[in-house]
């Protein structure tokens, strides 16, 4: 019988096949207590068990293909730097001695605790490396436990197959990347997960968070993903076949016609220019950047130089890795945001627990407040620019006074390398996002002291219409097409024209090709998004005449009622 499952589509694109499922069901532990004589043993036992997954993640890193997308060894990397992490490599063993129990029940007790401390963290993308470490354990756990790989035994043809799994980590993929499957679905995950990247960079339709998908579909059953409406249909009937085949042969065909744009310019058809540059988190996710077309960097999410670790990184490590992506875009924009972390993110030591996150201690307010850690973060941006050109992009200002202290944190580095000697790009733009309504109603003035400002949609909405995006009773009411919304955005880039400084947007809303029109229609004229939106964003942009645009679009700003916003919307997407 025909049934319908609805999860996160988080890699566009249909697939239809046979179901492959990949029995990663949650691993049950149990819990010994040990007498005194066998901790050591079991300690050993533990420390063989860290360093076999430590040897399988090395071969496997070795068999990655050449032409693999550069998240995958990246994402292979973070998991080893996870697992070799003294939270997971060395504090169990703490507690395999200090509560006499077994490495399975320790590792485990372990991983429930850092879980719990990403849960509690705001940024969607932050709090998603949960699955990380779990990921990771779980690995550990089965060489523990003597499970063996669980996932579908390589076919001569899997082309048709559709991997039906609870969870994949970056490992599985480099299998599932062997393996070409046509899509995969799983009861965990989001769309910040590593893998949705993945899938996104792989160009394989996916859904994820479907919950019990791994209990419902049987092996060999016949399923539909449609990876852009996260829609999974299992034992669909002959019209829905019918169907869902038109849909894939078109889909496909506007996929491949999307390429031939790659080194087309970003101009409207009565050729006002666009800049579309690429969101980065990683400094190997420039390889993305470049094969999209894009021209630039609008994002560079510095915080990942800060995760997983319990120190945090040197002015030296941190000045490789911006002074690697600024040179790498070869003369092209780098727009590097300062740490954009909170008071509920464990950072070194130097963060605490809220009640309320994201209103607490978080972004430019805790890099105020820790002027240390911010001067060896802006010196290593500094340095940097010197070879490449770099920008500096602060998050979450709400007043001048910040912006103040912002400055003189940013001319007291400069001062500090001037006196050593040490070149730097003395006139490095720096800019502002716009991710609050104070800052939105303030933009005028931020415009006016800045060298430009970037809107971050994702945190604008949250805080606009005070929604936790994480928290799945208001999910309802995360709407980019609020009425409200709208004008925050519109007052932004007015603000930003009249003050002659240049307004991008790099939240998701930037990526969604639904709402390239009417951002074009609002004045907006650089956008930064996941490189895999790219190609997508920009067929838009070259099929929209920007004056035709400008006038309906005025019309969508003074609507306020739901539907006639739709409709609205269709329209101008016609």
């Amino acid at each position: 019988m025909s049934f319908t499952l609805h999860g996160i589509g988080v890699s566009a694109g249909i697939a239809i096949g046979v179901a492959r499922l990949a029995s990663h069901s949650r691993i049950e532990v149990a819990h010994y207590v040990l007498s005194q004589q066998y901790l050591d043993k079991e300690i050993a036992r533990f420390d063989d068990a860290i360093a076999a997954v430590r040897k399988e993640m090395e071969v496997l890193r070795t068999q990655i293909q050449p032409n693999a997308p550069a998240e995958l060894p990246a994402f292979l990397d973070m998991h080893l730097m996870i697992l070799n992490d003294s939270m997971l490599s060395e504090v169990p063993k703490q507690l395999i001695r200090s509560q006499q129990c077994n490495a399975e029940w320790a590792l485990t007790q372990q991983m429930e605790q850092l879980v719990a401390q990403f849960e509690a963290i705001d940024d969607p993308y932050l709090r998603e490396r949960k699955t990380d470490v779990v990921q990771v354990v779980e690995r550990v756990l089965k060489v523990l436990l003597g499970h063996p790989d669980n996932l579908p035994s390589e076919e001569s043809n899997l082309t048709d197959c559709i991997l039906v799994a609870h969870d994949l980590s970056p490992a599985d993929m480099i299998g599932f990347k062997r393996q070409q499957f046509a899509a995969f679905i799983t009861d965990a995950g989001g769309a910040t997960s590593h893998t949705a990247i993945l899938a996104r960079s792989l160009n394989i339709s996916s859904v994820m968070a479907l919950h019990n998908a791994l209990s419902l579909i049987r092996d060999n059953e016949i399923i539909i993903v449609d990876g852009e409406q996260g829609v999974v249909i299992v034992d669909p009937d002959d019209a829905e076949l019918e169907e869902y085949q038109l849909r894939k042969e078109q889909w496909e065909i506007e996929h491949q016609k999307l390429k031939r744009i790659t080194t087309s310019r970003a101009a409207t058809l009565d050729r006002v220019a666009i800049e579309l540059h690429g969101n980065i988190e990683l400094p190997q996710d420039i390889a993305a950047v470049r094969e999209s077309g894009a021209t630039g960097i609008g994002l560079f999410r510095s915080e990942f130089l800060f995760m997983n670790r319990t120190d945090l990184p040197t002015e030296e490590e941190q000045f490789s890795a911006y002074r690697d992506v600024a040179a790498a875009m070869s003369g092209m924009p780098v727009t590097i945001r300062t740490l954009d972390v909170g008071a509920d993110k464990p950072l070194g030591g130097l963060t605490e627990h809220t009640l309320n996150p994201a209103l607490g201690r978080r972004a430019i307010r805790l890099c105020l407040s820790e002027l240390g850690l911010f001067h060896t973060q802006l010196r290593a941006i500094l340095r940097a620019s010197h070879y490449g050109k770099v920008k500096i992009l602060i998050p979450m200002l709400s007043n001048l006074t910040e912006l103040r202290l912002t400055y003189a944190a940013i001319d007291r580095a400069k001062a500090s390398l001037a006196a050593e000697n040490i070149p730097f790009d003395d006139a490095v733009e720096i800019g502002g996002m716009i991710e609050i309504p104070a800052a939105a109603l303030m933009a005028s003035a931020f415009a006016e002291r800045m060298d430009f400002l970037s809107i971050g949609t994702n945190d604008l909405i949250q805080y606009t219409l005070a929604i936790d995006r994480a928290d799945d009773s208001v999910a309802y009411l995360y709407d980019p097409m609020h009425p409200a919304v709208l004008q925050l955005i519109a007052m932004t880039l007015r603000a930003g024209e009249k003050a002659g400084k240049p307004v991008s947007v790099c939240g998701e809303m930037a990526g969604d090709p639904k709402l390239t029109r009417l951002l074009i229609g609002l004045g907006l004229r650089r956008f930064s998004m996941q490189p895999s939106s790219l190609l997508s964003v920009k067929q838009q942009v070259l099929k929209t005449d920007c004056s035709e645009t400008t006038i309906l679009v005025q019309k969508i700003l003074k609507a306020t009622d739901t539907d006639k916003l739709e409709n609205l919307l269709a329209r101008l997407n016609q």
